[in-house]
């Protein structure tokens, strides 16, 4: 692949997951303004959006991205949507990793990185309606490019119908690549997305890919995409569901009880947060996914 194709092929990747981000952002916001059930007595909620930077150490551009975050809105408590691309070198700690899960020679060599990709993380009013995750990635070096990501579903109240559905959804949009796909991505993400000191999964899965590189650029990022069309079909149906549901102060102390789990995974397992941390990106975008409130018993 020449330097010139993967220039336009990091491109498109940019491009694609800002239409996503602004395609989310549309449809949460229009979820804000039409809601008219419990909560609905104040005005709907809107993103804040800024500017994120990423500066090298040697005080050179590094890239960055928007950071886009809604907080107290009549149905999403805090949800943030980011989108970065990012670049530079990585550092040794980051090179050794890479070397090693990858099994890529000559990080030391040439650290090089470029990275662009989406994330979203959504805590919501109502304890009826499940917090949810998304995020499809590309990562290039000099010694080879890949793709990842995926969505999972993190219930305080479980309804199975609801959790069957999502996971229909997500099959349904990863069928077109491979039959063993999904089976394959879900079972990726009941191991990734789980938490050892506690014992359990922090919700009820959905998939999760990294390291994809079949050496068909298209057909990769053919899949990432298919992976980030499925999650606003997957995830808007629930929201519809159960967001009129009445809820109890047990319900709400369900939901805060089972945050705290939520944040003990991203601060001490999440590879995203400690590759965001100690590359030097924004930390509060970094820390966007983290839930406004939280309780541990």
């Amino acid at each position: 692949m020449t330097a010139e194709t993967m220039a336009e092929e990091k491109a498109r990747a940019s491009s694609w997951f800002r239409a996503l981000r602004d395609e989310i952002v549309a449809a949460f916001e229009g979820i804000e303004a039409s809601h008219a059930g419990p909560g609905a007595a104040g005005g709907p909620g809107a993103f804040d959006v800024r500017e994120t930077v990423r500066t090298a150490q040697d005080g050179s551009d590094a890239g960055g991205g928007l950071m886009s975050v809604m907080r107290g809105g009549r149905v999403f408590e805090k949800v943030g949507v980011n989108v970065s691309t990012v670049y530079g070198a990585l550092g040794e700690a980051a090179q050794t990793a890479m070397a090693a899960r990858k099994g890529l020679p000559g990080m030391a060599e040439d650290p090089r990185f470029w990275a662009s990709g989406i994330s979203l993380v959504a805590h919501m009013q109502n304890p009826h309606v499940p917090a949810v995750h998304m995020n499809t990635r590309m990562f290039w070096t000099p010694h080879g490019w890949w793709f990842g990501g995926g969505a999972d579903l993190n219930p305080c109240l479980d309804y199975a119908e609801d959790t069957a559905d999502f996971h229909a959804v997500l099959e349904r949009h990863c069928a077109p690549h491979g039959q063993d796909l999904y089976p394959r991505y879900k079972a990726w993400a009941d191991e990734y997305f789980y938490i050892p000191h506690r014992g359990r999964a922090r919700g009820v899965g959905g998939i999760f890919y990294d390291d994809h590189c079949s050496g068909d650029w298209d057909a990769d990022f053919a899949l990432t995409q298919d992976v980030g069309r499925a999650f606003l079909a997957a995830y808007l149906p629930l929201v519809a569901r159960r967001r009129d549901t009445p809820w109890t102060a047990e319900d709400r102390e369900a939901q805060l009880v089972h945050r705290g789990l939520y944040a003990e995974y991203n601060l001490v397992y999440d590879r995203g947060t400690k590759f965001g941390l100690s590359t030097g990106h924004d930390p509060d975008a970094v820390l966007m996914s983290l839930p406004p409130l939280a309780k541990w018993i």
